[in-house]
């Protein structure tokens, strides 16, 4: 492989693990607890129009107030409860063993979901054995850590990989700020949580597919 094609980091939610609609039914939980009898919900090509990080400035947006950092912290817990009944029906991305089975490199997954929760979701669906490394955020940080390039930081310097030797294969913008911080390339994947064409005007190769987006990482 040329350099810059070595390593493969993918992303989870919206990625290789097909959950919009969970995530959309969650997100509109939230704002039922935010909003009591205001009967405020989002759909999901809204949430892939507008879903930000910080997500508290999502939040506000969508309530047409400020979010605090109290309050998001509860509306996070309303979101994870809710996601967490539904985490089981899940399916992976159509093609995404393909994908998988498709990268001749190494391959790491990095997840803004909990890591404790991670690890034996990616078990259960017998992917662990595809990656050298899975890593999601600590319990601590919470939903609101802001954005994923110190994640990516962190996760490459503990498989002690330079940027240039990375692609990231993601379904955001935040994917592609991430890869750009470390001096990774990026592509983004159009089937997860972000409108096509928001990804598209953003400047990094874009797939429709998984399969194709492996093929353009490579």
């Amino acid at each position: 492989m040329k350099r810059g094609t070595k390593h493969l980091v993918w992303d989870w939610n919206g990625t290789l693990i097909d959950d919009l609609h969970l995530v959309v039914s969650s997100t509109n939980a939230a704002f039922a607890a935010a909003a009591p009898g205001r009967s405020i919900a989002v759909t999901a090509d809204e949430h892939r129009r507008d879903f930000r990080r910080p997500i508290s400035e999502y939040y506000g947006s969508v309530l047409g107030r400020t979010v605090d950092e109290m309050e998001f912290a509860a509306l996070d817990r309303v979101f994870h409860d809710n996601y967490r009944t539904g985490l089981e029906s899940l399916l992976l991305a159509a093609d995404a063993l393909d994908a998988l089975r498709g990268w001749t490199g190494t391959q790491s997954l990095l997840s803004m979901w909990f890591h404790r929760e991670l690890i034996p979701t990616v078990h259960r669906y017998q992917l662990t054995s595809h990656f050298i490394r899975v890593d999601g955020l600590p319990e601590r940080l919470g939903g609101e850590q802001a954005h994923k390039a110190g994640h990516l930081k962190r996760h490459l310097g503990e498989m002690r990989l330079d940027g240039a030797d990375v692609v990231l294969i993601g379904d955001s913008i935040d994917d592609a700020d991430a890869a750009k911080s470390v001096g990774a390339r990026c592509v983004l994947y159009t089937g997860g949580f972000t409108d096509p064409d928001r990804l598209r005007a953003y400047g990094v190769p874009v797939a429709d597919t998984l399969l194709e987006a492996v093929a353009l990482a490579a």
